[in-house]
């Protein structure tokens, strides 16, 4: 199995970054992964940490309309350049919690999708320079208030809100070109999504590539790749799981938003 690294909070309030063990315990490392943390002495047993999402970008930078059949699903081509837009950090959540139902929309989408992690600062980077760059994998949900996007002109209020970004629920640093990515809802034995990373019509190393002659990225920071056709909606009490060979699964609830007091 590959290495899981994960992002942990402590019961004593202390965030590390770490390695998974089988056992599940975590060897905590010094510093995140991709600035070059080691494993240190400090061994933690399940009991005495919370899996947070796997990291804290400064930015979460998203490709839109990177499948050809979601493309068409959404009445449209693949276009001839990326279409980038940004969900703020405050919208990530972790594996297992609470995806918010906000009071402005009635109807909200899941949107399966690989996430990379970048290492290195990048800036103009060419395509091979951009492969070397992409430190790691995980898992996103594009979460979408559908109604709001195609009322606004842009995508930020849509993309943007308190939990809109569930991500994780760990980093591997190798993943198969052929891996299939597929979302469930409930426990309908089918997936509403499926298809193969390969089938991006831009390339991991492309998007990053093109993202960093527009904005320097910077290590940790989120690239979301695209989602495949078979986006739909989410009700309140719906368990929405994406999965992808080689990482995992992650898996969220829709629920109300909480009572302001």
């Amino acid at each position: 199995m590959a290495q899981r690294y994960v992002r942990i909070k402590t019961n004593l309030g202390q965030v590390y970054y770490g390695l998974l063990q089988l056992s599940r315990s975590v060897q905590v490392l010094d510093a995140p992964p991709w600035l070059g943390g080691q494993p240190t002495d400090l061994e933690l047993e399940p009991d005495d940490y919370l899996i947070l999402a796997p990291c804290a970008p400064s930015k979460i930078i998203a490709v839109g309309k990177n499948y050809a059949n979601h493309a068409a699903e959404m009445g449209g081509d693949v276009p001839t350049e990326p279409i980038l837009f940004l969900k703020p950090p405050t919208a990530i959540t972790s594996d297992g919690k609470e995806i918010y139902y906000p009071s402005q929309s009635e109807r909200v989408d899941y949107e399966g999708e690989l996430a990379l992690i970048i290492g290195d600062r990048a800036h103009n980077f060419t395509s091979e320079q951009a492969r070397s760059t992409i430190w790691g994998y995980t898992i996103a949900n594009d979460v979408t208030a559908r109604d709001l996007q195609r009322k606004d002109s842009q995508w930020t209020r849509a993309k943007g809100f308190d939990s809109f970004c569930p991500l994780g629920p760990w980093i591997v640093r190798e993943l198969s070109a052929g891996a299939r990515l597929q979302t469930f809802i409930n426990d309908e034995p089918l997936p509403r999504q499926s298809a193969s990373i390969s089938e991006m019509a831009f390339s991991p190393e492309f998007i990053v590539s093109y993202i960093s002659g527009i904005m320097t990225l910077l290590p940790g920071d989120i690239i979301l790749t695209g989602t495949p056709a078979g986006v739909g909606e989410m009700r309140i009490g719906d368990r929405v799981r994406v999965e992808i060979e080689g990482i995992g699964s992650l898996e969220n609830q829709l629920v109300s938003p909480p009572l302001i007091t």
